[in-house]
């Protein structure tokens, strides 16, 4: 079942738990994802960043849509990270039923007005628009982009922003960075931070850069707002560590059917063991 962002986070919103937003960068990601989604009856978010749009382009978009009309569980389709106007334009016509804006490196005045224009063309389709306050750090393995250093969102800016825009849902800067953390880099979410978010804001909040982070801090961000958590770098890490690992052992091997399946099963155990931790496991039943 295809919906959008809003509708899908109001239910995450209204019984406490977070849905899981998945980077799709290939086919085999995207089976992996819907098999496991089904089998543990929780809602999802497919999404992709502007380059993994480019890569795969807009057939992957129909494939995730016929995969949506093959199931009860609740889809929305998400473009990560949109980078212009013209970008979040350009999925929204190919199906997309949710874009991000990112503008949050201009001032604040150009922010509001790009993320504006594009909540005005998104609505007039029934898409939900997602945008940020604040910059999520990097850890420099991603390609989802971010800052060396984490600007924290402010609170009061937050809600200011989010009358000024008319955004649907609202992506936090409480500490968390894209991709894998080095041994050296520790992460450490602002939880109270984001509890002050939480009681001066009304839209659905999103954890931008949730690989890596501790399974307690990631709980303690669902017990306090958080609706949606993006996941892209674990489930990469898996899947092509596998490959490796069974090309490594098998020299000879050269066909698809031989070289992936174990690394969609080791795929696979990650997506599951991030729906049980945000919580949105056998919660379809509240879509209906």
């Amino acid at each position: 079942m295809l919906m959008n962002m809003k509708d899908l986070l109001a239910v995450a919103q209204k019984n406490h738990f977070a849905i899981p937003a998945f980077n799709i960068g290939s086919d085999q990601l995207l089976k992996v994802v819907m098999k496991k989604v089904k089998e543990l009856n929780s809602p999802v978010i497919l999404e992709m960043s502007p380059d993994e749009f480019n890569f795969v382009g807009d057939a992957q978009i129909q494939a995730m849509i016929y995969e949506a009309a093959q199931t009860d569980v609740p889809v929305c389709i998400h473009l990560d990270h949109g980078d212009s106007y013209e970008t979040a334009v350009r999925a929204i016509r190919a199906g997309m039923t949710s874009v991000m804006i990112d503008a949050s490196t201009l001032p604040y005045e150009e922010n509001v007005a790009v993320t504006k224009k594009v909540v005005e063309t998104a609505h007039i389709a029934n898409v939900s628009v997602e945008s940020e306050l604040g910059t999520i750090g990097t850890t420099g393995n991603s390609i989802e982009g971010g800052t060396q250093g984490v600007i924290y969102t402010v609170p009061e800016e937050a809600k200011q922003f989010i009358e000024d825009t008319g955004i649907d849902t609202f992506a936090v800067a409480i500490g968390t960075a894209h991709g894998i953390y080095p041994k050296d880099m520790k992460p450490e979410l602002r939880i109270d931070i984001l509890k002050d978010i939480t009681s001066k804001v009304d839209v659905p909040l999103v954890l931008h850069g949730g690989s890596s982070n501790k399974d307690e801090e990631i709980a303690a961000a669902v017990d306090n707002g958080i609706c949606k958590i993006n996941i892209s770098s674990d489930i990469k890490v898996a899947f092509y560590t596998q490959c490796r690992k069974t090309l490594n052992e098998n020299l000879g091997y050269r066909e698809p059917l031989e070289i992936y399946p174990e690394a969609m099963e080791a795929c696979g155990k990650v997506v599951e063991e991030k729906i049980r931790l945000f919580k949105s496991n056998d919660k379809v039943k509240y879509y209906y």
